[in-house]
């Protein structure tokens, strides 16, 4: 079976400037990434998607190939979604049908190889449509987390049904991390979102799962990652 990473890098950011290519430990963001899919032998080829040519030459330099965005999916407004079955269509134009699609989004740069290994696997296991990955939820939608009316007073997320007074009784919830997702070639270009068939998941701890939007994240990841150099693991 034929397994290939794909990882979206657009060049606009406007979060944190510059961030899929900004250094990182001494090392571009999107390194991490592209290592990490390097490392997963099931893979046998990684590419990015992007816009922005500084982008494109790190790829290259790191060890993929890249596909050529067009400028109306490389937008803020622009699915991601678009992109991966541009993504899909380009690499079947050139290297014929492939059977799994394995997406490394570059902004999640702790992932380890066996959370992709871990989520390909669950794809089979579960006969799912895709697997996406979460780590455990801070907060609870029960118990602290509110929405505000139009009449500007705030209620809880989801009120916890009868029976419910402690968090430890409500349900687990997870946040959803961009640390991987696997799915088919099919899936993509028959569907339009992550929900549209049968979802399964991989637990990603949290010191793997920090997600990079702005400069306070990219300064998490980049404690942890010095952290554990200091320490070996």
């Amino acid at each position: 079976m034929s397994a290939y990473a794909f990882i979206f890098a657009r060049g606009g950011s406007k979060g944190l400037p510059g961030k899929n290519i900004k250094p990182l430990a001494g090392k571009p963001l999107l390194q991490y990434a592209i290592d990490t899919a390097l490392a997963v032998p099931a893979l046998s080829k990684v590419f990015v998607s992007t816009d922005d040519p500084d982008i494109a030459r790190v790829a290259r330099q790191g060890g993929a190939e890249v596909i050529e965005r067009p400028p109306q999916l490389a937008s803020d407004r622009a699915p991601e979604w678009l992109a991966w079955r541009h993504a899909v269509d380009w690499v079947t134009e050139r290297y014929g049908p492939f059977d799994t699609f394995v997406s490394l989004p570059a902004t999640s740069p702790l992932k380890a190889p066996e959370d992709v290994e871990a989520a390909m696997a669950r794809l089979e296991a579960d006969q799912a449509d895709i697997c996406i990955s979460m780590t455990p939820a801070d907060n609870s939608p029960y118990f602290n987390m509110v929405k505000r009316g139009q009449d500007g007073l705030v209620t809880l997320v989801n009120p916890p049904a009868q029976g419910i007074s402690r968090r430890q009784d409500a349900p687990v919830v997870f946040d959803i991390t961009t640390v991987v997702y696997v799915t088919r070639p099919d899936f993509i270009r028959g569907h339009d979102g992550l929900f549209a068939g049968k979802v399964t998941a991989v637990e990603v701890p949290k010191d793997r799962a920090v997600d990079i939007d702005d400069i306070y994240d990219f300064m998490l990841a980049e404690a942890i990652l010095r952290s554990k150099n200091a320490t070996g693991e």
